[in-house]
Formats: C-alpha cells, structure tokens, sequence
C-alpha cells in the first residue's frame, strides 16, 4: 500500500457513531476556546454544527465574524449588552436565556446537527435564568447522533454526572492580575 493510499484510508470519512455531552467548565479561561475549536474540528471533517452563545449580549466576539464566514456552521447570539447581577437577574435576562434555551432545543432535536455548542449555559444555570430541569431533559431527550458541548463556570453537580466528558479549567495565572485588559483576537 503506497503512502498516499493509506493516508486516504485514514482520512476517510467515518460513519458517525454516536454524540456525546462535553462540559467545559471552572474559574480558567479557554471554555469557549475549546468549544469552538472543537467546533472547527467538527467542520473539518464535514459535519454540520450549530452554535448557540448563552448571555453573550451585543459585544463584538472575532470567532463569530469567522464562524459567519464558514459553511456549516451557523451561529445564535442571545443576552444584553449588560452585565447580568447573579443576585438580582432581571426579567429581560431571564427572558433572553429562555429563549436561547429554546434554541437550543430546536437545534439538538431538529436533526440538521451533528455538533451543537451551548455556550456560557452554565452560567445561565448558575444564574438561576434558567432551570437546572430543562437541561437536564434536553440532555436526556437528545438524539444518539448528536454531539453536545456545554460550556461556562459553575456548572451544576447534575450536568457533571450526567456528561460523558467534563474538563475543568483552573486559572493558575493570568495577565488580568497584571493590570492586562482584554485583547481583541485573543480575548474576544
């Protein structure tokens, strides 16, 4: 077998087997990072992915004018361009994430996805914006081919135990401690 003939045996598409639930969660930075990229990985192999941004408000982000650009993928944005008071959230918020919410029940049980991305939900759910409950189900009502990534601090004990794959990022250091704000193209 020649080099080039092995090389397309291993880069053949593969059948897809079955969807997991990923959480991205803990005080470090790089859960959305590693969604997207993840996402990126997924649109690679020609699959088709649904991103859906939890409390994301009107800023800027560069991986949404990207992401916009790339056939496959397509992208939600809900929330205010306001901080959320984790102790006083107000109505417009909670409406704001039931309505992502709901986009993202449509997106993992309409069937036009293989990947979909729900990010910064677990803040939502620490929040209390929206309930611990529906998740919970929407994870349980998911189809079999469908891959299902959750991302954002706090993440709920529930979520935890039922995901196939949890990763906590933990912030050892970072440049904020030094006065650094947020860059452009590597922050957001």
């Amino acid at each position: 077998m020649t080099l080039s003939e092995h090389y397309a045996i291993a880069h053949a598409p593969s059948p897809w087997p079955r969807g997991l639930v990923q959480v991205y969660t803990g005080d470090g930075k790089g859960k959305t990072t590693a969604a997207l990229g993840l996402a990126l990985r997924a649109l690679g192999h020609g699959l088709r992915v649904h991103v859906i941004h939890f409390m994301k408000g009107d800023t800027r982000y560069g991986e949404q004018a990207i992401l916009a650009q790339l056939p496959g993928v397509t992208v939600e944005r809900f929330g205010l361009p306001t901080l959320c008071n984790p102790k006083n959230p107000r109505p417009e918020e909670r409406l704001q994430a039931h309505k992502a919410l709901e986009a993202a029940q449509n997106a993992v049980l309409g069937g036009q996805y293989h990947v979909v991305v729900l990010d910064e939900i677990n803040v939502a759910l620490a929040f209390g914006l929206i309930p611990v409950d529906a998740v919970m189900e929407l994870i349980r009502q998911r189809p079999p081919a469908v891959e299902l990534v959750l991302t954002g601090r706090k993440a709920p004990p529930e979520l935890i135990a039922i995901a196939d794959l949890v990763t906590e990022m933990r912030e050892v250091k970072h440049p904020f401690q030094q006065g650094v704000l947020a860059r452009p193209g590597i922050d957001y």
